[in-house]
């Protein structure tokens, strides 16, 4: 055995020293500069023709009591969904969406002191319409015998997937088109995308713009047209030319 240990020191002390590894590519990287990027945004935007329309409808009545001018303007709103379901709304297309009540104040003649006179009951109806052949024919039916406020047609489509799909292929082409001019001009290349983000526009939802209206006796319509847009910022590494 004591022959055994001498001879493996024996060996360990003959044997040269071996020198320290390179170290990693990793750790030579520390320091460097980050590789060159180039990022665009892109804008897209595609125009069709709207397939549906949005009315905004109110009914104010006006009663001595608060009780007298809900009761006014239940009844006044009953004959107008009825109007509407007659020019072939359906239930789903019909929402309310606002109701108040509110005391009238009047100032006493020549005492300068406010006092209620009254009050107001105001409803609010958003009706969906999905033939725009019949938009003014609901139109009529809204105002015949009830509605007293029109604040406003929008238009639009039911279904924007298809259109928004179009605009942003429209809005990377758009942003591609800007790299390649601009690598160009500076003499780099262009390497690989690395990071595509979307702007959001109302939420994500899709934004309309261009659509029209014009009111007359018989309640005439131009849809004009909609458009979609969207907007894409994208990343590219620079390599040398």
């Amino acid at each position: 055995m004591r022959f055994t240990f001498r001879l493996m020191a024996a060996v360990l002390m003959a044997t040269p020293l071996l020198p320290m590894s390179a170290p990693p590519v990793w750790a030579q990287s520390v320091g460097q500069s980050p590789a060159a990027t180039i990022t665009l945004t892109g804008e897209g935007v595609v125009s069709a023709a709207p397939d549906m329309a949005t009315i905004s409808i109110g009914v104010m009545t006006e009663g001595k009591t608060a009780a007298e001018a809900m009761a006014a303007n239940s009844a006044q709103l009953a004959q107008v969904l009825e109007n509407l379901r007659a020019a072939g709304i359906a239930d789903r297309d019909l929402q309310t969406s606002g109701l108040s009540l509110n005391p009238n104040w009047a100032n006493a003649s020549g005492s300068g002191v406010s006092r209620i006179v009254g009050y107001v009951a105001s409803n609010q109806l958003s009706v969906r319409v999905r033939v725009l052949d019949s938009l003014g024919m609901v139109l009529d039916a809204a105002v015949r015998d009830g509605a007293n406020q029109l604040n406003g047609v929008s238009f639009g489509v039911a279904d924007p997937a298809p259109l928004l799909a179009a605009a942003r292929k429209r809005a990377v082409a758009d942003a591609r088109a800007k790299a390649d001019l601009f690598t160009q001009a500076a003499g780099v290349g262009l390497g690989a995308v690395l990071a595509i983000t979307e702007q959001q526009q109302g939420g994500g939802q899709p934004m309309y713009r261009g659509a029209a209206m014009a009111m007359e006796a018989a309640v005439p319509v131009a849809e004009g047209e909609i458009s979609v847009s969207a907007q894409v910022t994208l990343v590219w590494g620079l390599t040398p030319r």
